[in-house]
């Protein structure tokens, strides 16, 4: 164990790391490395949004980023990362509960239109109007012909925000069954994070093959040129977070990119489009 004398008696990084190289086991080592790294890149990355979103407000420009993917995948920390030092006049974060009396009544994507970007503003879905494409049906909370509704009627509307100027991101987190049931069991664990866990997220472990069958359904119907799906196949919430954020900032041509020094392209094993051919983590 490390103690007050080892830092005081290290003059430099070098000298600190064979000091910790001969108190700690290397995977502590390793561990360590990786999160000093990670802070770094994520700081560089964090500067770079802060660029984009100011080069969106000037130019007035429309960015809706869905963030989707199963219970504990990642979508909560990652936006958290993203928006850490954004403006917050000119960006949200957009989270809905479940629909009222009044929203069911309603054309289903009445209560998201609302929610969509104003000139000069990045919208951060966490979760989206995709909830009747995988959650609803699983779950049983829409019957046959409101999603058989939906499914014909979203690339449409998709559609018209491309064609309106809008800049539509879709992300789909991908982990594998173990690592779900691992960060369940974290969150039971910390009291801090105990509220996370709801009877749903216990159905979706039981309805897992359920789950990837209309995954797969989505993917493939909504899946288009103007707005494909982007997976970010990782179980590893760190790298998810940065490649995710490579991905968006490689999207755009922003006044000072790349001023950061990091490298803006998303790493290819970890950021794909969807195509049928791409193995998944959780299928």
């Amino acid at each position: 164990m490390l103690t007050l004398r080892d830092f005081r008696k290290c003059k430099n990084k070098d000298e600190f790391l064979e000091v910790l190289k001969a108190k700690e086991p290397q995977e502590r080592i390793d561990d360590i490395l990786y999160s000093v790294e990670y802070e770094k890149e994520l700081i560089k990355l964090q500067g770079e949004l802060v660029d984009l979103q100011q080069w969106v407000a000037k130019h007035k420009k429309r960015v809706a980023i869905i963030f989707e993917g199963r219970d504990a995948a990642g979508k909560g920390s990652a936006i958290r990362r993203f928006i850490e030092h954004l403006n917050p006049r000119s960006m949200r974060v957009v989270a809905l509960a479940k629909p009222t009396e009044v929203e069911k009544g309603q054309w289903y994507f009445r209560r998201y239109i609302k929610e969509l970007p104003n000139p000069g503003e990045i919208v951060f879905f966490d979760r989206s109007w995709y909830n009747r494409a995988v959650v609803e049906p699983v779950m049983r909370f829409c019957n046959e012909e409101e999603y058989n509704k939906f499914m014909a009627q979203v690339t449409e509307f998709e559609h018209m925000l491309y064609e309106d100027g809008v800049d539509l991101i879709k992300f789909w987190f991908s982990i594998s069954k173990d690592e779900q049931v691992a960060r369940f069991n974290s969150r039971l664990a910390n009291p801090l994070k105990r509220w996370k866990f709801s009877p749903v997220d216990q159905e979706g472990q039981k309805r897992w093959d359920n789950y990837t069958f209309y995954k797969e359904q989505m993917f493939s119907k909504t899946h288009t040129t103007f707005s494909p799906w982007i997976i970010i196949k990782t179980n590893v919430k760190r790298e998810a977070r940065l490649e995710s954020m490579r991905y968006v900032l490689s999207k755009f041509n922003y006044k000072n990119k790349g001023n950061s020094g990091t490298t803006l392209f998303p790493d290819p094993n970890v950021v794909q489009r969807y195509h049928r051919l791409v193995k998944q983590i959780d299928s």
